[in-house]
Order: structure tokens, then C-alpha cells, then sequence
């Protein structure tokens, strides 16, 4: 009981369980502690916290931020910031109006493919297991996708239509990942730059821990044990924290799309107090 899984999605963006039942799922695993990072929202962070007092495990505010720089989709994970912070909550904000917007374009995009989905059918998907002021995307579009036949399971739906460069991709402006770390530094958190191994952006990377960054996750359920080795050593090298979480979502439509099941990827709890240590002191 000394691990902890600091990447974990709930209903309140686009994982399948919500989050007091990922909170249950991870004592059940023994772990120790959990962060709950959904995309720009922390909407599942109360029930989470009090779901945290109920099993003795230890819960930490967490938020994963889509950003991009370099023509490459970056997220930024932000940790112990203060969630009453309103600056903080406008900005999460914007950035799901951004992807609603991209959400717009993708669905007319499906149906000048032929595909015949609405925007409304998307977020009724969305609200059926959804917290409020949750984010919509991808995953429920996928969702839509294989009810109505047009993909055999979520991976088809990606593959076909919703991953990047597939026929319906569409990619926004989003802010650069340096500006998302300045956003959770001046909410109070501490800033991770989330599976580097996704990237191929080493300089990058170099880059973005020069400048500001907190650490890296090299601990991923999509990381193999090379790139782990790799990004352990770029972020002690540089006197950097090293996180882990295995990007837990669930299962859906019995698809494995969504990385790796809860505590696949895990560091030692004291890793929680590291993070919290490291919050910037105005």
C-alpha cells in the first residue's frame, strides 16, 4: 500500500467510471493514492475526494490540459492547484469551448463523409454517464459511431474516422504547452508534461523543463521500458520530478483503446508530497 496512480480519467471527461468508483477501483488494487486528471475539467474532484475519505485512499487534485506546439498535440498535467482558483476555472473554460468548436467541425465533417451523426445524439451520449461541466469529445463520438454501425468498436471508430490524419480528424489552435504550465503555476499546482514518449519531441521536452516545468511522466501504460528509462533520466538530470499513472479511462463496447487498466503504471505515494512540495510559494 505505497503506490500511487497519478493518470486517471472519470465521467467528468471521457472515462467510462465515475470517479468515486475509480477512487473504490484503485483501493481495491491496494493503492495508496490516485489523481484524478480529466481533460480541462476538475468537475469529478469533490465526489473523488470524498470518495478518497471513505476508502482511505489518498486523492489529489489533478487535470490533464490539451495544448500544442509544433504541430503535435501535447497535454500537460497539473497538480495540488487550487480548485477555487476563478482565473483558473475561466481558462479551463475557454479550452472546452475550443474543443466544442472542434467537436462542430468534426461532425459536419462525418456527414460530408456520409456518415449520418449529430451533434446532439454526441451529447446525449456524453450526459448519459457524464458529470456536469464535463468535457464532450472523441470518446462519445466514437460511442455514437458504433451504436449507429457506422464502426465495429471504439478502436475501429478511431482508426476510421477520429484519430489524427484519419478522415475525420480535426485539429484546433490550442494554446502552447508553456502557457498551460504558467496557468497551473498561477493556480497554485505543480506542472507535468504527460507521456513525453508520445511525442518524439525530445528538444521539446528539454525545452519545456528548462523553462518552467515541473516534470515528466516517464511512467505510461503506453511507454515501453526504453522510453521510461530515457525520460526517467532527462527529468533527474535536470533536478525534475518523475511521475507515473497508467491514463486509466475503462472499458468501453469492449474495446482496450484506453491505455492500460488502473494502477499499470504507478510510483511510490511519497511522489504526491514531492509534487505538493513543489508548488510555486508567492
Amino acid at each position: 500500500m505505497s503506490r500511487a496512480d497519478l493518470h486517471t480519467h472519470t465521467t467528468a471527461s471521457d472515462g467510462r467510471h465515475r470517479p468515486a468508483e475509480v477512487v473504490r477501483m484503485a483501493q481495491e488494487t491496494g493503492l495508496a493514492g490516485i489523481a484524478i486528471t480529466d481533460h480541462d475539467t476538475t468537475a469529478g474532484i469533490e465526489e473523488a475526494m470524498e470518495a478518497g475519505e471513505l476508502y482511505g485512499v489518498r486523492v489529489l487534485a489533478g487535470v490533464e490540459i490539451s495544448t500544442q506546439a509544433e504541430d503535435r498535440e501535447i497535454h500537460v498535467l497539473g497538480y495540488g492547484y487550487d480548485i477555487g482558483n476563478r482565473l483558473f476555472q475561466e481558462r479551463l473554460a475557454t479550452l472546452r469551448e475550443a474543443r466544442d468548436r472542434r467537436n462542430e467541425r468534426m461532425i459536419e465533417r462525418l456527414n460530408e463523409l456520409g456518415v449520418a451523426v449529430t451533434l446532439d445524439e454526441v451529447r446525449e451520449a456524453a450526459a448519459a454517464s457524464q458529470e456536469k461541466g464535463g468535457t464532450v469529445g472523441r470518446p462519445h463520438m466514437a460511442e455514437v459511431l458504433v451504436r449507429k454501425g457506422y464502426a465495429r468498436d471504439f478502436r475501429d471508430a478511431f482508426e476510421r474516422y477520429l484519430k489524427r490524419g484519419a478522415a475525420a480528424y480535426i485539429q484546433v489552435k490550442r494554446i502552447h504547452p508553456a502557457e498551460a504550465v504558467r496557468w497551473i503555476h498561477e493556480a497554485g499546482g505543480a506542472a507535468v508534461i504527460a507521456h513525453p514518449g508520445l511525442y518524439g519531441r525530445d528538444r521539446l521536452m528539454l525545452e519545456l523543463l528548462e523553462n518552467g516545468a515541473d516534470g515528466l511522466e516517464a511512467f505510461h501504460s503506453d511507454h515501453d521500458d526504453a522510453q521510461e528509462r530515457h525520460f526517467l533520466a532527462m527529468a533527474e538530470s535536470m533536478g525534475k520530478l518523475v511521475t507515473g499513472g497508467s491514463d486509466f479511462h475503462g472499458i468501453k463496447s469492449g474495446s482496450k483503446l484506453y491505455h492500460g487498466p488502473i494502477g499499470n503504471r504507478t510510483v511510490d505515494v511519497s511522489v504526491i508530497d514531492r509534487l505538493l512540495a513543489a508548488r510555486p510559494r508567492w
